[in-house]
Order: structure tokens, then sequence, then C-alpha cells
């Protein structure tokens, strides 16, 4: 084939993608989706869901087919070629789909056929649709004067850039950083598989000795058991100064004046469209109804969560002091005493759990799991083209046997591969011309990788991760909508996406589904019974803190979203530090710049959204529960679970959804009972 990004007959050809494909296959994508909208669609005098929504939605998954690898690529092999390429169609994509949004004939043709007697004769996916689109046109700024619209399209076109930046600033000042050991002696405290994923870290550099880097695995393993307090003071340094104008890197890849400009951008797009900030604008198409509402729910949480937390910062103060001779508590210190704390308390550390979580293991007891609760089926496939060796390829059936979705698996952290962990959409489910089309997942995270002759081993949280991610992906796969703007993720609030997610994340703790995967990566032996109790004696250690830390995020993304003018007078850090003496139990020092690497709501989904994780862990806790009283394996209720969140995914409004499977609205107190706070 002469380029493989054109070729739309199956899936992606990612050894055959170069960066010299990039642009011209997005060129001609846009110029002929640009002809057929012009020479097929608006043609049309009646317009009907045949003649308008199918050819719109071809040449969307014309474009998504091929946009899709490369957006993938260019986070999980970044290499300068593919960021240039990928750079380049930045502005091009935006432009694009803000010239569909503004196009006057194309929202009259939506118009109309939302008036006319064939909407009426619609299904109800088929009108949400219709409805969101048309919400969609107006956040496009459809209704805005000629000279506000191509501002419009300037702020698109300037926000893509700079979120892009943004990503690429915080991957290379991950990568910049890394120290050479030439004695393990140097690494005192550091468990035997950190040390050899530090073996493993200097040979991919040509190196000898040991190496440790800003990729978590690492840098987690460093903070958490290293004993010299001054290595884990310059690794925790390094990581929270991350793009930023402090640290070793100080000024090199600064992110400060970029996040500054994607503020007034976006306050500036959302007065534009009428909206008092960007807060509101964001909310405008959530569960949540007001910026109010959102601080009113973080602020009760904070209220219930702090007496806890600062009971939880006082036990780590005193026992730093009685049992470490810490007088002074740092930040660089709190996950080692924690992990002191935890294994005095518990008798546990997260390495006494990490035999019992091989890679093989863990995925097979996800699969079995999903099985049990849903009735499907998964197989690996070799036969699939990849981006890495490490990368696996899956296929999802049904109970018929009929094939349901496809993924990949991309779990290790490594160099030029973005941090976190995700699900991205590589091809959605649509029906057209008597062909299904099979949703096709990229489910990624950062896990600690295989080394010095091991299987990679997760820590409990890893796995919690890798479930997490894999909600997401079923929900992408498993849907039984046909039109792609709401089968799967698509056309869901984003404050109840993280439903299915945070809803797998409990079977981690719930010792029948830990029998399925928690084995012994030597004898085979299922995790006994006292460390299973030890393990889920810890669940609400530091609960109250971990919280706090998520409700600071989201308390700081909403104000930083919603206060523009105090913003843009006072700084960012300022606001933070506002937010931090409100809610937090821990204060780092002034040179923290966790801000320059706050990839979710600078560069990602979460721009005054952040909240959702807390939002829809409300959700899952509640959804969880019908499981608690009704059996954790309960077959009818995992069936109406699989039928109602995850099969119907953006067909209808979330709530309606959450309903119509729990029987009523959610109510907080499994969450609260989750997170050992309840009264």
């Amino acid at each position: 084939m002469d380029n493989p990004l054109l070729d739309f007959s199956g899936l992606p050809q990612f050894s055959l993608i170069r960066p010299e494909h990039v642009e011209p296959a997005i060129d001609q994508i846009l110029a002929d989706n640009r002809e057929m909208l012009a020479r097929t669609v608006l043609r049309q005098q009646d317009f009907n869901w045949d003649n308008l929504l199918i050819p719109l939605d071809q040449m969307e998954d014309q474009l998504q087919r091929a946009w899709s690898p490369v957006r993938h690529l260019n986070s999980v092999v970044n290499t300068p070629e593919m960021r240039e390429a990928y750079n380049a169609c930045l502005p091009k994509l935006s432009a694009y789909h803000t010239e569909l949004g503004q196009n006057e004939a194309l929202f009259n043709a939506y118009t109309r056929l939302r008036e006319s007697t064939e909407f009426s004769g619609l299904d109800a996916a088929q009108k949400k649709c219709i409805e969101d689109s048309l919400k969609g046109f107006h956040l496009s700024g459809i209704g805005l004067p000629e000279d506000k619209k191509k501002r419009f399209k300037e702020i698109q076109q300037e926000l893509s850039r700079l979120q892009s930046l943004y990503e690429e600033n915080v991957l290379d000042a991950t990568n910049a950083w890394y120290r050479e050991f030439e004695s393990v002696d140097a690494l005192k405290g550091l468990p035997e598989s950190a040390l050899d994923m530090a073996k493993e870290a200097a040979v991919q550099r040509a190196l000898t000795g040991w190496v440790i880097t800003l990729e978590f695995p690492s840098y987690y393993s460093v903070v958490s058991y290293a004993e010299d307090r001054s290595l884990r003071e310059k690794i925790y340094r390094a990581y929270v100064t991350r793009a930023s104008d402090q640290g070793p890197n100080a000024g090199q890849w600064d992110n400060s004046e970029i996040m500054l400009q994607i503020l007034d951008l976006r306050d500036e797009e959302a007065r534009l469209l009428g909206f008092q900030n960007y807060s509101e604008k964001s909310l405008s198409m959530k569960m949540a109804e007001s910026p109010d509402q959102v601080m009113d729910f973080l602020t009760d949480l904070a209220n219930r969560a702090k007496p806890q937390a600062e009971k939880e910062m006082l036990e780590l103060k005193a026992f730093a002091k009685a049992e470490l001779g810490l007088d002074d508590l740092q930040p660089w210190d709190l996950a080692f005493v924690s992990e002191k704390l935890r294994q005095q308390a518990y008798q546990l550390s997260q390495e006494d759990l990490k035999p019992y979580f091989p890679v093989d293991n863990v995925i097979n007891g996800l699969f079995d799991l999903v099985y049990r609760l849903f009735g499907i089926t998964i197989q690996e496939r070799t036969d699939v083209d990849t981006w890495h060796p490490d990368v696996r390829f899956y296929d999802i059936s049904d109970e018929s046997g009929q094939l349901r979705g496809q993924f990949y698996f991309d779990l290790y952290a490594r160099q030029n591969k973005r941090g976190g962990a995700w699900m991205d959409v590589c091809i959605n489910r649509m029906h057209y011309q008597d062909m299904l089309q099979t949703p096709v997942a990229y489910l990624t995270c950062n896990s600690t990788p295989p080394a010095g002759g091991k299987p990679a081993l997760f820590t409990h949280d890893e796995v919690t991760t890798l479930f997490h991610e894999f909600g997401h992906g079923l929900q992408h796969m498993l849907t039984t909508i046909d039109y792609p703007e709401v089968s799967g993720i698509n056309g869901v609030e984003w404050d109840a996406v993280e439903l299915p997610s945070q809803f797998m994340e409990n079977w981690c703790w719930e010792k029948e589904a830990l029998n399925l995967f928690a084995r012994h990566y030597e004898t085979g032996e299922v995790m006994p019974n006292e460390l299973y109790d030890r393990m889920n004696a810890t669940r609400h250690f530091q609960a109250a803190m971990q919280m706090l830390r998520q409700i600071e995020f989201a308390m700081f993304d909403m104000r930083v979203h919603s206060k523009h003018d105090l913003v843009m007078k006072e700084g960012i850090q300022q606001l933070l530090d506002e937010v931090r003496q409100e809610v937090s139990v821990i204060i780092p020092p002034d040179w923290n710049r966790f801000q320059h690497g706050f990839s979710h709501i600078f560069a990602g989904g979460y721009a005054a959204g952040y909240y959702s994780y807390k939002w829809a862990e409300v959700l899952s806790a509640d959804a969880f529960s019908r499981f608690e009283e009704e059996g954790v394996f309960n077959e009818q209720v995992g069936k109406d679970f699989l039928h109602t969140v995850l099969e119907q995914g953006g067909s209808r409004k979330a709530m309606e959804v959450y309903k119509e499977f729990r029987g009523r609205e959610p109510s907080i107190d499994a969450l609260l009972r989750h997170n050992g706070l309840a009264a």
C-alpha cells in the first residue's frame, strides 16, 4: 500500500507508519471529507438519518482511523520525527473541526431534521446523537458573528498547539533526568525488584551499574524505600519540578507561561460563547449543574475527610520521630515513613504482595473475572502488528461467540512513553452498509517491567490501575450502540465516564476475586488468608489523606478555571497555595511545581472536570454495593451492569442509565464506607 493511514480495511499497520506518511494522509482525508460534505450531504433538500448522519459518520470514521494510530504512537513511542509530524497536523485538524462546528448549512440541516416528522420515528440513541450535535454546534460558536467565529477558530488552533507543547515538556523533562550509580550501596533499602529494574535501566542506556529515573515505578521505589534521605530529596525535587522554573533542569522545559496562555485562551473561549468562565462552559455537557454545586460537593467531602486526615498525619509524624528519629518530616520522607509505618502496623510491605501479582496471572485472572461477571471470553492473538514487542492484542467475544471488541495492552513503563495510564479509542463501533465495525481500544499503563530474569511483578496499586483502565475499555468495547457519537464512552457525560473504571477497582480487594489471580509466581500458591487479611486491613490506611489529595487537585482545577482575573493578577501558584491552606494536611515546599506536570487539566480532557474522579466514585461505590448485597459474582447483577452501564454507553443520560441498574439515585454512603469515613 502507498500509505497505511489511508487503508481503512482493518487494524492499523503500526510498523508501516512513517512520520512522512502522516501529514499527506491527513491532508488527503480532510480534502476528501470537505468535498464529500459539499457534494453529498449539503446538496440534499430533505434530510433524514441516512442522507445526513451516516455520511458524516463515515467521514469522521475515516479521519479517526487515520489519526488515532498517529496520536497513539506520539504518546507511546515518541520520536522527534513523529512529534514533528503530529504537531504539523494539529492546527489542520483543529481548523477542520471548528469549521464543521460553525458550518451554517450543516447546522441548518441538523435543525431541520430535529424539527421534522422523521425525528419522531428515530430511536432514543439516534435522537440523542442529534440533540448532542446541536449542543456541540453552539459550543463551537455557530451563533457568533463572523469576526468572533474567526477568533474562536484561532483560539482552538492555539490551544491545540499549547496543550501539545505542555505535554511534550513534561515528557522531555521526565526523560532528561536520571542518575547512575556504580555501587549498589548507594541504593540501600531498595528491594530486589527495584534494583533489578535499575540495572535494566542502565543496560538500556548502555551504562554500567544502576540507573534511577523519573519514570514512575523507578521514582516511587526510591521515595518509598531508599534509606539515603538526600537521595530521596534529590529525586523528589526533580520529579515535582519537572517542566518548571525550579529544580535541576530549571527553565529548560518550562510550562509556566504556557499554562497562563492556556487558561487565558480558555477563558476567552468561554466568554465568547456567553459563559462567565471556562468552568461553566465545561459543565454545560456534564452531570454537575454548576461550579458552585461541584465546589459544595468537594467541600462536603473535604470536611468529612479532614479530621481523619489530620489524625493520620499526626500519627505519621509521631512515628517518624519515635521510630526513625525524624523531627522534621519533609515531603520526600512521606512515602518512606508511610511504608515503614505500614510495615510496623500491619506487618506488610508492598513488596510482600508483588510475588503474588505476576503479570500473566493478573491478566488471566482479570479475564476470568469479566467472564464470570459478564459472560465474555477474551483470547490473545499473535498475528496483529504492534508498536513494541511487549504489546499484546486480544479479541473479546460474547456468550454466543460473536466478536464484540478488540484491544491492545501496553503495560510497562519505558523511555519516550508518556507517563500515567489511560484508555484511548482506536476504532469506534459503527454499523453501516450491513457491516458492523468492531470497536478497538488502546489500554496503556506504566507498570513495573520485567527485570532480573523474572516476570513483571506488579504492586497492588498497579493491579488496581490495570483493572481501572480495563473498566474504561469494557465500556468502549462492549457497547451495543451502533452510532459512534454515542457508542461506548462517546456521549457519556465526562463526570460519569469514570464509573466503569472505578467500579472495576473494587474486585482488587475482594478475596473471591483475588483467588482467581493472586498466586505466587514461583509456587503457584494462592495468596494466604493471613496475608490477604493484612492487605485488606490496609485498605483504609491513610485513606483520608489520599482523599484530600484528590480534592485538592479538583478544587484547584475548578478554581483556576473559574477565577480568571485573580489567576492573571496573583498567579497560578498563589491560587494553588490557597487551596492547600484550606483543605490539605500536607503543605509541600514553595519550590514544588506540581501544576507544571498536571497534564490531566492542562493537556488532557479533564479541564474543569478533575472532580469527575470523586463524582463518579460515588456512582461506582454505590453500584458495587449492589454486588456486596447480592453476591460479588452474582450472575444477574453482572448481566444488569453489562446491559446498562457497559452496553448503553452515551445513548442515554448517565443518571437514567445508573437508575436503571441500581433502581434509585446514587447514595454517598458506600463511598464513605469504602474510604473508612462512615459514621
